[in-house]
């Protein structure tokens, strides 16, 4: 692996989803520890995406990795213009150490990093689950409706 830029976004690819850090310099990383990444517990990191805890962390990218592969990825960066990289590094380590209340659906690790490198606050994997989730409700809406108006028309023959 090429060394990454500092404010890098740094996606690594956990075998049930992708978790996110922000590259800060000499090999370290900041991101938002689930509270499984903080026990290390790897398996049972689904079921801790649904609990509430999650402290920021500044760990050597070797050790957050582990197994798994990342790549380098600012793929917002045609949209929004990333801050200075000693902003980033500067705002990433001030959050060190906090505790956040981790929802997979809106302050996850992924709008944590987002929200360093650019000022905004972006997850397009909470997107892409909300729109499947909503697709399938107007779906049932709908089919809710036109049961309705079946029911009705039959009433009115009688």
């Amino acid at each position: 692996h090429p060394e990454p830029e500092i404010g890098d976004l740094i996606e690594i690819f956990r075998p049930f989803y992708r978790h996110w850090a922000i590259y800060v310099g000499d090999g370290y990383v900041v991101h938002l520890a689930p509270p499984s990444e903080v026990a290390g517990a790897g398996a049972t990191s689904v079921m801790s995406a649904l609990t509430n805890r999650a402290i920021v962390k500044k760990e050597l990218l070797y050790d957050v990795a582990g197994r798994d592969k990342y790549q380098v990825n600012n793929k917002h960066d045609n949209k929004y213009v990333p801050l200075p990289p000693n902003k980033i590094v500067k705002r990433a380590e001030e959050l060190v150490g906090q505790e956040v209340l981790y929802k997979l659906t809106s302050e996850n690790c992924e709008h944590f990093v987002n929200e360093l490198r650019y000022g905004v606050a972006r997850s397009d994997q909470v997107r892409d689950f909300v729109m499947a989730a909503g697709v399938a409700g107007v779906g049932l809406a709908a089919m809710g409706l036109i049961g309705v108006m079946f029911s009705r028309n039959k009433q009115q023959k009688h």
